[in-house]
């Protein structure tokens, strides 16, 4: 596994994924947390200023519908946020979600994994802004603006 240094844009807590080469994932993610309950994502960088984050969908992501629950598809995209916004080059530090703007375009399916096409649109010392499309086989499903709140350390 590479040391942290040789990671160029980790995202925090990231490791290289040992199932997927070229890819990072959170390996850590305590079992009881709210993060862990989207499921292991994978995320790796595509390009100057863009990151690719996927997902693995499975029968619990589903509505009472049969198709994936938006609550779900919106926690998805909001973590990657994080990790894509760090593979697509934003700053290192600690950040919070202001908004996210999420356009429901297409049902989504278990079974079938699930890419978060992240931009990393303009940062400035405070903000990031980016936006994407989430993409089921080709198919896109979900379009997404948000912005993260770049927190100061207070010591």
């Amino acid at each position: 596994m590479d040391a942290p240094e040789d990671l160029p844009n980790r995202p925090s807590g990231a490791r290289e994924d040992p199932e997927h080469p070229g890819w990072y994932s959170w390996v850590d993610l305590p079992p009881d947390s709210f993060a862990a309950q989207v499921g292991k994502m994978i995320f790796r960088p595509d390009g100057d200023g863009h990151a690719v984050v996927r997902m693995f969908p499975t029968e619990k992501h589903l509505n009472l519908g049969g198709s994936l629950h938006g609550g779900m598809v919106m926690s998805f995209i909001d973590m990657a946020l994080f990790g894509g916004g760090r593979c697509a080059g934003m700053a290192p530090a600690h950040y919070v979600t202001l908004d996210l703007t999420t356009h429901f375009l297409a049902r989504g399916e278990a079974g079938k994994p699930l890419d978060c096409h992240v931009e990393l649109i303009r940062q400035t010392r405070s903000l990031a802004f980016l936006q994407g499309v989430v993409r089921q086989e080709g198919q896109a499903c979900y379009s997404f603006t948000g912005t993260l709140k770049r927190l100061r350390d207070r010591t």
